[in-house]
């Protein structure tokens, strides 16, 4: 009896050891099991991008030649043909048009008509300016018949230097006839037509000059210190990714009464035969020297008595406080000279409620 009743409490221990073992063990599994299905906290995070502290501005312009002529007769008269196009290139002393030269040319044969009669009158005043100095050399004419000779000798002559200049004025008038480009370049318009009848001076052809361009852009007046002192860049529509340096050459003194706006030209020296004049470009100004700050909505900032800190989440889920160097406050955002990377993702909602040792998940973000 003694032995079967130590086995029987043997058997006892050994049950309840077992049956500790299992609630150990089921005690675990639940552990387990509970930590598995701890759902990790959904965050919204705001992106870290850094940028100047006044951010730069763009404005919409056109691609004009730094030189463009109006071309015009420099006698009136009736054209009789128009030898260019628009769009046409032209070189040195080529033809752009010409007028009809049937009047100028009876111009100047009258011109050379009063010539030739200028020239005998001259040969018989001086003539009879050489007879009376004679006769007066030997007392046979008075001093009055000597300076009528000599006054009729100076009309003469002064007859005939008239005559000169007035063949040259006429024989100038005919080559005027032809209009002829002054520079290599480009028509631009034409604003006349055979047949039209027009003034000296009148606008004829336009032509732009081969040569700088520059891109013609409306400053607004709050940005001419910018436009006077900053870094100018212009692209083009037809290939935004390509940037050339811009110099600002002229600003308008006054603004204009509609629109508000001074008018600036903007040299554009490496600009090459990509650049066709009446394109449409963006001219891009800048600071030439600013602070670069990252905005952030105020939602991320987390504070409790010390200074400034950001949740930074990693790419496993983890969050990481890092302090932030605060360079403002504005009405919905906080903006930071550094602390934390670019291209960071920070916690934009929450952080006062954000347990560090808890997985977090990305399910938005916001970009600034």
């Amino acid at each position: 009896m003694l032995v079967r009743s130590i086995f029987a409490n043997y058997y006892r221990l050994l049950a309840g050891a077992a049956l500790a073992l299992a609630a150990i063990a089921l005690a675990g599994c639940n552990d387990k099991v509970a930590e598995k299905a701890t759902p990790s906290r959904p965050v919204l995070v705001a992106t870290v991008h850094y940028e100047a502290e006044s951010p730069a501005r763009s404005f919409v312009g056109t691609i004009k030649p730094r030189i463009e002529a109006d071309m015009g007769f420099r006698v009136p008269g009736k054209v009789a043909k128009r030898l260019v196009e628009v769009g046409q290139n032209v070189d040195v002393g080529q033809p752009l048009a010409t007028l009809d030269e049937v009047d100028l040319k009876l111009q100047a044969e009258q011109a050379d008509a009063e010539f030739h009669a200028a020239t005998g009158v001259l040969a018989q005043a001086a003539a009879a300016e050489t007879r009376a100095k004679d006769l007066r050399a030997k007392g046979w004419a008075t001093d009055a018949q000597l300076d009528t000779a000599k006054a009729a000798a100076d009309e003469a002559r002064a007859r005939l230097d008239r005559a000169v200049r007035s063949v040259e004025l006429t024989k100038n008038s005919l080559s005027y006839a032809t209009l002829v480009a002054d520079t290599r370049g480009v028509v631009t318009a034409t604003l006349i037509d055979a047949g039209q009848v027009v003034a000296s001076g009148q606008t004829a052809i336009r032509v732009a000059r081969f040569g700088e361009k520059e891109a013609v852009v409306a400053i607004p007046e709050t940005l001419l210190g910018r436009a006077k002192d900053g870094v100018a860049t212009v692209s083009l529509w037809s290939d935004p990714n390509k940037k050339y340096t811009a110099t600002l050459r002229e600003i308008a003194p006054a603004a204009d009464a509609a629109t508000r706006t001074y008018l600036a030209k903007f040299s554009l020296p490496d600009a090459g035969d990509a650049v066709s004049l009446g394109m449409t470009a963006t001219l891009t100004l800048a600071d030439p020297e600013t602070t670069r700050v990252a905005r952030l909505p105020l939602s991320a900032l987390f504070s409790e008595g010390g200074g400034a800190s950001f949740y930074i989440v990693d790419d496993k889920g983890d969050v990481a406080l890092k302090p932030v160097a605060v360079k403002s406050y504005e009405s919905n955002d906080v903006v930071i000279s550094g602390g934390v990377d670019e291209g960071a993702k920070v916690v934009a909602l929450g952080v006062q409620k954000l347990d560090p040792a808890q997985k977090v998940r990305v399910v938005s973000s916001l970009s600034f």
